[in-house]
């Protein structure tokens, strides 16, 4: 009965209280792109450090050339030369010109530099036809960065332009947490490896790197470990063998109400919580703890395209939770329906839908139909229609809720 379901909201709630974040050690800055930061990272040094050039030129101080021009140019000596990285002249005098590379620091003495356009790049003397403003072509210390600002905040999911922070600031690591170690198991005499013959009776496993796909995605390192027999003491002795490198578990398939329901099986005396959730598709689900070191696993229904939803619903949240990210659940955006839909009373339903704009802004259309083993469909689709549970028709037309299943969050 629809009564006796349990709501989406309560079975992720019921997860999300079992799930800890992994804890966070400091790792190498490559290691940490995509991962969220467990830190706030503060300055310890002021970027530029020192001040330098920004261009190829002449550091002069600025009053000996400020009526420089093509009719009236200003000749100075040129008592040395500074590259980048190689400073050896420290300082200058008025009425001379240091020929000066772009990175490399302005001596005492200098505020501004000519550009090599501007003159005749004499070796011994230049002739500087055009003067620059006090401070021009010079990126001041401190101007970008200041020591002490916070440059990233803890919780933040370290991109590329992150990491190149962090290194010029001197990191050569941050705090983060850890890639959770997700295992995939796919359940089912009838499965097949994809690339072996099939029988008349038999069928490609779809599954588990459908599944294994979408937690790397997610940020996750991914186990496939392939399929699993209909037999308890097989799947128990799958699931053992892999708890030493898991810090979460997904099956699936084997939780419905059939007589070859292995993992329902199998867990349930364990203590695994299976039960009905009041979705479409994904009503069969289980979740809870196993193995000594009480390893999350997710018990997800066989059915391609509700295993995927079901990924999408619970195990993404509870992924996200494990590496400090968030939101934990994907951001649902409005968009405008194309196409009418029907749906089952208390019941949430997900459509597979594409996603698009065009004059009239953001639109959604259903694509394919309900089938939870249609994954054609699926493959289809870049969004989700959410239904809830309280509505049974939408007309096209309608502003609805839609979850775009490519998008970073």
């Amino acid at each position: 009965m629809a009564d006796e379901l349990t709501s989406v909201e309560a079975h992720l709630e019921r997860i999300l209280a079992a799930i800890t974040p992994l804890q966070d050690f400091p790792q190498p800055l490559m290691e940490a792109l995509g991962l969220a930061v467990a830190e706030d990272v503060v300055a310890p040094i002021s970027l530029p450090s020192f001040d330098n050039s920004a261009m190829d030129g002449y550091a002069v101080c600025q009053v000996d050339v400020a009526t420089a021009s093509e009719d009236s140019p200003v000749h100075l000596p040129v008592v040395g030369e500074i590259g980048a990285g190689q400073a050896q002249l420290l300082a200058m005098s008025p009425g001379t010109a240091v020929k000066i590379m772009t990175g490399a620091p302005l001596p005492a003495g200098a505020d501004s530099v000519v550009p090599y356009e501007w003159t005749d790049r004499g070796v011994a003397q230049v002739r500087i036809s055009r003067a620059p403003t006090e401070g021009q072509h010079v990126r001041r210390a401190g101007e970008d960065v200041a020591v002490g600002d916070l440059l990233v905040e803890h919780g933040t999911v370290l991109g590329p332009r992150h990491l190149g922070l962090l290194a010029a600031i001197g990191r050569a690591a941050v705090r983060s947490r850890p890639r959770p170690r997700v295992v995939i198991l796919s359940t089912g005499s009838e499965l097949r490896e994809p690339g072996t013959p099939l029988g008349h009776d038999s069928i490609y496993d779809g599954n588990s790197f459908l599944l294994a796909a979408a937690a790397r995605r997610a940020g996750a390192i991914a186990y496939r470990v392939g399929i699993v027999p209909d037999e308890p003491r097989a799947f128990l002795d799958a699931l053992h063998d892999q708890l030493v490198r898991a810090d979460l578990v997904v099956t699936s398939g084997g939780v419905s109400q059939g007589d070859f329901d292995v993992v329902k099986e199998a867990l349930a005396p364990e203590g695994i919580w299976f039960g009905g959730v009041a979705m479409q598709p994904g009503k069969p689900q289980g979740f809870g703890l196993v193995g000594e070191d009480r390893t999350p696993i997710f018990t997800l229904p066989g059915n391609p395209v509700s295993s995927y939803i079901s990924f999408e619903t619970f195990v993404l949240p509870a992924i996200r939770k494990m590496m400090g990210m968030a939101p934990y659940s994907r951001p649902a955006v409005t968009a405008r329906l194309t196409h009418g839909v029907s749906s089952p009373e208390q019941r949430r339903q997900f459509v597979r839908a594409e996603y698009g704009r065009d004059n009239g802004g953001p639109y959604v259309s259903p694509v394919g139909g309900h089938g939870s083993h249609l994954i054609g469909d699926l493959a289809s689709a870049n969004a989700l229609i959410v239904v809830p549970e309280d509505v049974t028709s939408l007309a096209a037309g309608e502003q609805v809720q839609v979850l775009r299943l490519d998008d970073e969050f």
